[in-house]
């Protein structure tokens, strides 16, 4: 049977998209074609979470996520008061001209409850909750594998997978509340699949290997919700992050 015996319906709210919309157009001359690939990946009146918002590639990933027409974008870390970029960030934003925002909270990823308690009320206040970037973690100094105290690689553990999986059901738990779907990126590393020779961080290594397998199994379980779950492994990035 031929393909136009079962017309294609476009999975976009945008409509038909690529050669389904030149196929419309060529049908119905009336149609004046325009570009809609990059509206595809557009956040518009988007909310989300960022962790390790405050600087660094959390805070240039809650930026990009702006400048693709987010409703707002929450930032949080450590620090009780944000960052000179991350105001500079904010006042940037605000100057954009899409109605988009940067806002700030200070939080431990670390404390599951707290993170799921100020994420519901952020629910609460912007009734949607659409994204999430998992990108908080830290990084000790090169220590032997032999001789790495169990208190320093608990911690790292603590922060870089733990608390990755509490920030995740915090926004997802959102997610789910309001039945929109939405979509949560874990932050791994290329780390967590290789490891660099010369490189002491067996701690580190060992948690940014969890987060690819965690990413995984959240995909799997939240996938019926029509919450995707992804990782990412960036490589060596130059930022202001300080050990």
């Amino acid at each position: 049977m031929s393909s136009s015996q079962f017309p294609a319906q476009s999975a976009s709210p945008l409509g038909k998209l690529g050669i389904e919309a030149a196929l419309e157009a060529a049908a119905d001359p009336s149609i004046t074609p325009k570009p809609k690939i990059f509206d595809e990946f557009a956040l518009t009146d988007r909310v989300g979470l960022v962790s390790g918002g405050n600087r660094g590639l959390g805070l240039e990933m809650a930026l990009a996520c702006c400048e693709a027409g987010a409703r707002v974008v929450y930032c949080f870390d450590l620090p009780e008061k944000p960052s000179g970029e991350w105001i500079a960030s904010r006042d940037y934003v605000a100057k954009l001209g899409n109605n988009s925002r940067l806002e700030y909270f200070s939080a431990n990823v670390t404390e599951q409850q707290a993170l799921w308690k100020k994420t519901e009320e952020i629910g609460d206040k912007e009734g949607r909750m659409d994204f999430c970037v998992a990108a908080a973690g830290i990084l000790k100094s090169h220590i032997d594998c032999l001789e790495y105290p169990a208190e320093e690689y608990r911690e790292v553990l603590d922060v870089n997978a733990s608390g990755v999986l509490f920030t995740a059901q915090a926004a997802g738990r959102q997610m789910s509340r309001f039945g929109r779907g939405g979509s949560i990126i874990l932050i791994a590393s290329m780390s967590g699949s290789i490891t660099n020779r010369g490189h002491a961080w067996v701690s580190y290594n060992s948690s940014k290997s969890a987060v690819l397998q965690m990413a995984r199994s959240m995909a799997c379980e939240l996938g019926e919700k029509k919450i995707r779950v992804n990782s990412l492994s960036p490589g060596y990035i130059h930022t202001r992050f300080v050990l």
